[in-house]
């Protein structure tokens, strides 16, 4: 059987802005091919990179540690959480709304999914200031009908899957607090079919940390 995968994570790079108010990371050598010749033989060389940066950048999964202080970090979420999970991409293009409310998932079968992918196509403004402002996001309502539905991951190619408008953060908060996964900053989603793939955004297995890159990906069987 032949499979396709499709990247749906941007690149880190040193320098990428994220979010605006956190610092970009700093990608640079710990130690470099030239300087590691001196503990090698002639011909063999290494480089040990080094990454400063916060969680909370480029293509970055959520869990409930990072909203609620009792929630579970990323030493606790489970491989089924966020590996293999069958997909649904729902298309609600910025053009038409930034809002992406209930009735955009109530005539949609949701029983056997597991990610639920929202395709705005925002992520045309990556790098851009356009990204950072006006963006796509779940209403309270959208996030209330998704945790009804058993879902176990909400993703959005978006700057947040909240309207940051305001202050408060009720998607954040109805689907962490269900212990349902988010992933924002996604990309490719228009490579990606409606239905019939599986989805997967794995983080490293950090304690005491909430969110983290991650590579998602797309399986299409």
């Amino acid at each position: 059987m032949s499979v396709q995968y499709v990247d749906l994570s941007h690149t880190i790079e040193n320098g990428l802005i994220t979010y605006k108010g956190l610092p970009a990371p700093l990608i640079c050598d710990y130690l470099s091919r030239e300087e590691s010749r001196r503990f090698y033989d002639e011909g063999t060389e290494f480089q040990i990179g080094r990454i400063d940066m916060v969680a909370n950048t480029g293509t970055y999964l959520d869990c409930p540690f990072h909203r609620f202080g009792d929630g579970k970090d990323l030493s606790q979420i489970t491989l089924e959480q966020f590996t293999d999970l069958p997909g649904i991409v729902v298309r609600v293009p910025f053009a038409e709304s930034l809002a992406v409310d209930r009735v955009h998932f109530e005539e949609l079968s949701l029983e056997s999914v597991g990610a639920v992918l929202i395709h705005s196509d925002w992520a045309t403004h990556w790098g851009t200031d356009q990204y950072f402002e006006g963006h796509p996001f779940l209403t309270k309502e959208a996030a209330e009908y998704l945790r009804e539905r058993g879902v176990k991951l909400v993703g959005i190619d978006s700057h947040n899957i909240d309207d940051t408008r305001t202050k408060i953060r009720p998607v954040h908060t109805t689907l962490l607090g269900s212990d349902i996964l988010i992933v924002e900053h996604m990309c490719n989603l228009g490579e990606v079919p409606d239905t019939g793939f599986l989805f997967s955004a794995i983080p490293p297995k950090f304690k005491g940390v909430g969110t983290f890159p991650v590579r998602a990906m797309a399986k299409i069987l």
